[in-house]
């Protein structure tokens, strides 16, 4: 894993976690993080259900909701509105498994004087084969200048399942699910849930946060909360609050868009590092076999 300046050790295990779909973590581990960038972070892309950046926050302790929710009851049981809304996550799951996609991820550490003081930066293609089998293929992978912060295994489970929320059926059974209300986004009519894991795992990472859900499909279009699961006693790590929006595939799907953080994280050593994270998905693309199919040939059949 990465670690803090060697002179530090008692602070060996902290890290900062940030997110995208890596497949290869491993390998992203044996090498350093990106390029450095000056400048806020850019924009969520046009027709992304989108919300403001929000100021930088401590990660230490829950933070006021922004939203406007409206004490409004929805237009079926609760209950249902849940168990239908995950299904169509597991059905989202499998359909964007069909898909090939770009995820831009940028993470950089701001100084006391709001300059980046380091950064990373991965640009990377999720692919077929020719027979159907999927893979990732790195495209961009500048050096890194972060020296402030590393990165734990934690960091990479949420990377892959946390920031990109799918509530399916089989995830369900692991959170208390509540509504709050109703609450208009951009274009859309959402149902508002809180969502709180039941019990931490040894070994599992989980959600803890608010999930915006159209009234119409029936999916989730937002999320907005903290990774969350059980640390060893000697570890030493912070989580940033995160927003993460999705956009309408083919007019079925809502797909991951864009993620972005602006945080302070709070360590036990004292420290606090003010991170940035920016994750873009894009160029979604559905994936489909050509079969080359031959003239008919005739074949005799042999005389007796």
């Amino acid at each position: 894993m990465f670690g803090p300046p060697a002179e530090a050790t008692r602070n060996y295990l902290k890290s900062a976690c940030f997110s995208a779909v890596w497949v290869l973590a491993i390998g992203v581990l044996a090498r350093p993080l990106g390029a450095q960038e000056r400048g806020p972070l850019p924009p969520p892309p046009g027709g992304t259900i989108t919300a403001s950046a929000p100021a930088a926050q401590s990660s230490a302790g829950p933070r006021e909701p922004t939203s406007h929710v409206i004490n409004e009851p929805p237009a079926m049981p609760v209950d249902e509105i849940i168990q239908k809304f995950a299904q169509r996550e597991e059905d989202f799951r499998k359909e964007r498994d069909n898909f090939t996609y770009t995820q831009d991820v940028l993470f950089q550490t701001i100084d006391e004087n709001g300059q980046v003081d380091g950064a990373y930066q991965e640009v990377r293609d999720i692919l077929f084969t020719p027979d159907g089998k999927r893979y990732d293929k790195v495209t961009y992978a500048p050096v890194s200048t972060i020296t402030r912060i590393g990165m734990t295994q934690q960091d990479f489970d949420d990377i892959e399942k946390v920031w990109p929320l799918v509530m399916t059926t089989e995830e369900l059974p692991k959170y208390d699910v509540k509504y709050v209300g109703r609450e208009h986004v951009d274009e859309l009519n959402t149902y508002v849930f809180d969502v709180e894991p039941k019990k931490l795992e040894k070994g599992q990472r989980y959600f803890r946060g608010r999930v915006w859900v159209d009234d119409k499909d029936l999916q989730i279009v937002k999320t907005s909360g903290t990774s969350t699961g059980l640390l060893k006693k000697k570890e030493d790590q912070a989580f940033p609050h995160f927003e993460n929006y999705r956009e309408n595939i083919e007019g079925h799907y809502w797909f991951p868009s864009y993620t972005r953080a602006d945080d302070v994280l709070h360590f036990k050593a004292g420290d606090e590092v003010h991170v940035r994270i920016a994750v873009h998905y894009s160029n979604y693309k559905r994936f489909s076999t050509t079969i080359k199919i031959g003239n008919a040939t005739q074949i005799d059949q042999p005389k007796p």
